[in-house]
């Protein structure tokens, strides 16, 4: 089985900018370099024939190439507990349009769509039961913003969880206008 999601990465500058405000925290996981992207669908476990379709599916998927950038920051909880700190991304209208793209081309390869509201964010941090104090950071960082960046692609990441977190591999990368790449076991 495999693990995907499709997702940006942010260009090098961006995530640079980011990694540098990543402290101060009592508790937070913070994310590596090599784990900073933009998640545009969780896809979840699947073999290698339904990744093969997922690919095949993702390459017909065609969009007018889009700037976003950073702007603020903001955390998820489940049931009170925050669990994850991130930065915003905004606009949220192409991200999203995209999103939706990618949704569909996962239903038509049988996976269920997606339940929850998508949000763009770049996740900065995560936290276990013990998550420290966030209000000193998030008031910090409430303007943060950056210059925009194209979105002009976007890749099927394969993630494995490790002792030391997951790690990212893109496995098949999308032009705006022709889709490219294979999945590789």
């Amino acid at each position: 089985m495999h693990r995907l999601f499709v997702a940006v990465r942010p260009p090098a500058s961006h995530r640079a900018a980011l990694l540098a405000i990543m402290a101060g925290v009592a508790g937070a996981r913070w994310q590596s370099d090599a784990q900073l992207h933009l998640t545009l669908r969780f896809v979840g476990e699947v073999d290698r024939h339904r990744a093969n379709d997922l690919v095949d599916a993702l390459r017909l998927i065609r969009f007018t190439p889009f700037d976003v950038g950073v702007a603020g920051v903001g955390i998820f909880d489940r049931k009170g507990v925050v669990d994850t700190l991130w930065a915003g991304v905004e606009p949220r209208d192409p991200l999203a349009s995209l999103h939706r793209k990618i949704d569909r081309a996962c239903v038509a390869v049988g996976l269920p769509p997606e339940g929850r509201a998508y949000r763009p964010h770049i996740t900065l941090a995560r936290f276990g039961r013990g998550g420290g104090l966030l209000d000193p950071f998030l008031a910090r960082h409430a303007a943060l913003t950056s210059p925009p960046f194209a979105v002009d692609s976007f890749a099927l990441f394969e993630s494995h969880l490790g002792h030391d977190g997951a790690s990212y591999h893109a496995i098949a990368r999308f032009g705006a206008h022709v889709g490219e790449g294979d999945f590789q076991d």
